[in-house]
């Protein structure tokens, strides 16, 4: 039986920070909010995402690894 809490781990649509910067193409590495903390992901992206910028999660690629893009500077300033 599936566990209910699995589903709150669901990555995509989570915002995140970049700690390594992402080249186009990946990967880097992204924090993210889960389980009621902050893990590590490798990230990729079809552009290039500097260290800090925020970055919502688009697709999870494997268990620790996820494609993401980059947020509109003008949301969250």
């Amino acid at each position: 039986m599936p566990d209910p809490a699995e589903d709150d781990d669901d990555l995509v649509g989570k915002i995140g920070r970049v700690t390594v910067p992402i080249p186009a193409g990946g990967p880097g590495e992204v924090m993210l909010p889960v389980r009621g903390g902050t893990e590590a992901y490798a990230a990729w992206s079809d552009e290039q995402i500097p260290k800090h910028r925020q970055i919502v999660v688009v697709e999870e690629r494997s268990p620790r690894s996820v494609t993401v893009t980059p947020l509109p500077e003008s949301i969250f300033p």
